[in-house]
Parts: C-alpha cells; sequence; structure tokens
C-alpha cells in the first residue's frame, strides 16, 4: 500500500491464533475494521502459538476438555460469539492450523481471510479443532480459489515454517505499553508470561503504527478504542462505517455470525437464502454456496438454539 502524500504510511499488526476464543470473539469489530481500511494500511497477521509445542499434556485430558469448555461459554457469553454445542477436545497444537493459514497467505488476502475463518470455525462451530495438518485441511476444503494442492504444499515448506517461527519470536517481544494494563473488562489484553520467564502478547492484540509511532489495543475492545488509536497515529485515516445489505454481506463474507450481521449489515435478516447453522450459543449465517462446501453442512450437526 502506498500512502497519499499528506498521509503517513500505516501497519496495523494484529497478533492472533486461529483456536483463540478471545480472537475469534473479537472478528465482528475486526471484520468492520478491515472493511473500512481496505486499500488505506497494511493490514499484517502475526500467528502466537496459543497452543505451543513446549506446553505440558494434561493429566486428564476429559477433565481438561470439560474445564475448557466452560471456559469458551464465559467468553461467549460475553461476546456473543458462537460455540459449539460439543467440544471434542482441548486442541493439542495451533502449529498445524497457523501454518495452513501462514501458507494461504500466498494465495492472497481474500482465500487467505476465508481460510482462517474455517480454521476459527473448526473449534467454535464445529467442535472439531484443527489441531492437524489433516484436519486443517480437510476444514478449509472447498474455499473459493483456493488451490488445496499449493495449500498443502506450501504448509509443509520450509519458508512457511521459518515464517510462522518467525511470527512466534514476535509476539514474544511485547511493546511495554502491553506489560501492564489496566481495564474493566474481563480481556483487558495485559501481556502474558510465557514458561521462559518473558512474556507474549495476550490475544488479540492490535498494534496501529507509523515511522512516528504506535499504539497498542490489547485484549477485546469496543471499536470506538481502535478508532481512537487510529486516529492518534493518522487522523482521518478511518472513514464513517459503510453498512452492507444482509444479501450483499453474505455474498461478501460467506459466513456471519449476528454480531458481525449486527456490525456489518443494516436491513431485515436473514436473506431468504441463507442457510442457519446452530451453534451452542447463536447461529452462524452461510451463504448457499458456502453451505455446499463447508464441514459444518459436509455432517449431521446436533441443533443449537
Amino acid at each position: 500500500m502506498s500512502a497519499p502524500p499528506d498521509r503517513p504510511a500505516v501497519e496495523v499488526v494484529e497478533y492472533t491464533d486461529p483456536l483463540c476464543p478471545w480472537a475469534w470473539g473479537s472478528e465482528p469489530v475486526f471484520r468492520r475494521l478491515r472493511a473500512g481500511l481496505a486499500g488505506r494500511v497494511r493490514w499484517r497477521r502475526v500467528y502466537c502459538l496459543l497452543f505451543d509445542h513446549d506446553d505440558d499434556p494434561a493429566p486428564d485430558p476429559a477433565a481438561e476438555t470439560a474445564w475448557y469448555a466452560r471456559y469458551v461459554e464465559e467468553i461467549s457469553a460475553h461476546t456473543g460469539a458462537p460455540r459449539a454445542v460439543r467440544l471434542s477436545r482441548v486442541a493439542a497444537s495451533s502449529w498445524p492450523s497457523s501454518l495452513v493459514a501462514k501458507a494461504a497467505e500466498e494465495q492472497g488476502a481474500e482465500v487467505a481471510e476465508r481460510v482462517l475463518r474455517r480454521l476459527r470455525e473448526s473449534v467454535f462451530v464445529l467442535g472439531e479443532p484443527a489441531d492437524t495438518t489433516a484436519l486443517a485441511l480437510s476444514a478449509v476444503r472447498g474455499v473459493p480459489g483456493l488451490d488445496a494442492g499449493r495449500l498443502a504444499a506450501d504448509a509443509a515448506a520450509a519458508g512457511t515454517l521459518e515464517r510462522l517461527r518467525a511470527d512466534r519470536a514476535e509476539a514474544r517481544r511485547p511493546v511495554d505499553a502491553v506489560l501492564s494494563v489496566r481495564g474493566g473488562s474481563p480481556h483487558p489484553g495485559a501481556a502474558k508470561e510465557t514458561a521462559d520467564g518473558g512474556h507474549r502478547y495476550a490475544l488479540p492484540t492490535l498494534l496501529v503504527r507509523t515511522a512516528a509511532g504506535y499504539r497498542a489495543v490489547p485484549g477485546r475492545r469496543p471499536y470506538e478504542e481502535y478508532a481512537a488509536a487510529l486516529d492518534a497515529v493518522c487522523p482521518g485515516l478511518l472513514p464513517d462505517p459503510v453498512l452492507l445489505a444482509p444479501g450483499e454481506a453474505l455474498t461478501r463474507y460467506r459466513s456471519l455470525t449476528d454480531p458481525e450481521r449486527g456490525l456489518l449489515t443494516r436491513g431485515p435478516w436473514p436473506p431468504p437464502d441463507a442457510v442457519r447453522v446452530g451453534t451452542g450459543n447463536g447461529p452462524v449465517w452461510l451463504h448457499p454456496e458456502e453451505a455446499a462446501v463447508h464441514p459444518a453442512t459436509r455432517r449431521s450437526a446436533p441443533p443449537g438454539p
């Protein structure tokens, strides 16, 4: 992206993980931000490996799964995000899904967005976290425009692994501003301590920066806080949101939750051809073409509210 002569070049760095429940709950606001900032900033994702290789295995996997399911339920009650009716297990690793998400960037921003969305939905809609390479590749099958063979090859490539390792290292060099964070939110976003005595960014965190400085917005925040951070580094950068007609939004995004359609659309909902997928906390709405290839409709899913 080339900035206009009167506007500094702006980079937005999103520290995230495909399997993070707080990142999933922040997607409505982030989708609205990305729509407004399209063509105005460089938006870069850094995958932080929430479930890392050095995590100790649970002594009682069933008890850990039950605890984590309750944890996700508490988060979804706060964010309004869908959650799986039944979670099969806690993810063993974030590496496979993050490698696939990183590899998808080689096929362009639109494909990468849709691949990441499917990976998130693997755990928060289906309850089957994409924590192996086979599961991650299966979860994204049928994404429009995706070259599945190339994706598999890129996910296995040494260069992709090196880029993901660089992401992991960057996520463990948080800026000072996030080491201590105050706020009334259940997830204010102070950096997390790591096993080696260091820190990593809490997920999600946005870092908005120019050559002159930065603003960090950690944790789950309302849209207005992100807008204020952008305005602080580059006044007037973020335009007023443009809401889409429901059918247009579903065509563009292919998958929408109720919190997302509330932030991104205007008009009667749902569109007549939308396909409703029930979850444990409200539906996910699919475009009919997405429903034809989505893993939620490739199997018999239990009904949700």
